[in-house]
């Protein structure tokens, strides 16, 4: 399997797939490239509507001037945790990022996310989130706050006093019962207008119908979250004597 940067030619096959409607793995199969390099690609050069080969191919080499020579490890830089192996982490992460961004979060958004999602603590604090993603204290706060208003993360103090965001199972089940909320007040908000636009009138019905089906998404999101938990996070029982 070929390595190293996509060339301009590849670019423009990636360019034609997307227009012929084909799916990152097929055309990740066609380049005889792996699938995260296609999706990566894509997501950072204008999504799959908006990339276009040549600028793609000139943003790359953009940044690889800007690009700083990568710092050696520092000896005494502790090595990953459990044996794990750096570059197979950090691409696993850039991974991550990408699907959650195809999911509508922003990239910094995205990243910070992933940050919480991929230490064992399942927590970090702003300086540490600064430290690892290079960024300024005020991107962190901004990616964090819009975390917290989807229910993704939450925050607490620790032994220290120290402000520490956190992601658990519980955040999980949080945001999936936040989502299900959001559903339901698009229902309520579209069963408003069929009084508005008269009943028995096609824009009513059509009102009507909205509301009835994600009445019945959000509540199917609800049970089925309450479901989860109950079964996944429920420690077993002691053994029957």
């Amino acid at each position: 399997m070929p390595g190293g940067r996509l060339t301009q030619q590849e670019r423009q096959q990636i360019a034609l797939g997307l227009a012929d409607g084909l799916a990152y793995a097929e055309i990740a199969r066609r380049l005889d490239r792996p699938t995260s390099t296609v999706t990566r690609e894509v997501m950072r050069n204008g999504g799959p509507t908006s990339y276009r080969a040549d600028l793609a191919h000139r943003a790359t080499e953009h940044r690889a001037h800007r690009r700083r020579p990568a710092a050696t490890r520092d000896p005494g830089t502790a090595p990953e945790p459990h044996g794990r192996d750096t570059e197979a982490v950090r691409g696993y992460e850039e991974l991550l990022a990408t699907v959650f961004m195809q999911s509508g979060l922003p990239r910094m958004t995205a990243r910070v996310l992933v940050c919480l999602y991929t230490t064992d603590a399942g927590s970090l604090t702003a300086a540490e989130l600064v430290r690892r993603l290079q960024v300024s204290p005020a991107t962190v706060s901004k990616a964090i706050a819009f975390l917290e208003s989807q229910g993704l993360v939450r925050r607490e103090r620790d032994e220290r006093r120290r402000e520490r965001y956190v992601v658990d199972d519980d955040v999980m089940y949080q945001s999936t019962m936040a989502s299900a909320r959001a559903t339901a007040h698009l229902g309520e908000t579209a069963r408003q207008g069929v009084a508005v636009l008269g009943p028995g009138t096609p824009a009513a019905a059509r009102l009507e119908n909205i509301a009835r089906f994600v009445d019945f998404v959000s509540e199917s999101i609800a049970r089925a979250a309450e479901q989860a938990r109950a079964v996944l996070h429920t420690k077993p029982g002691p053994p029957n004597p």
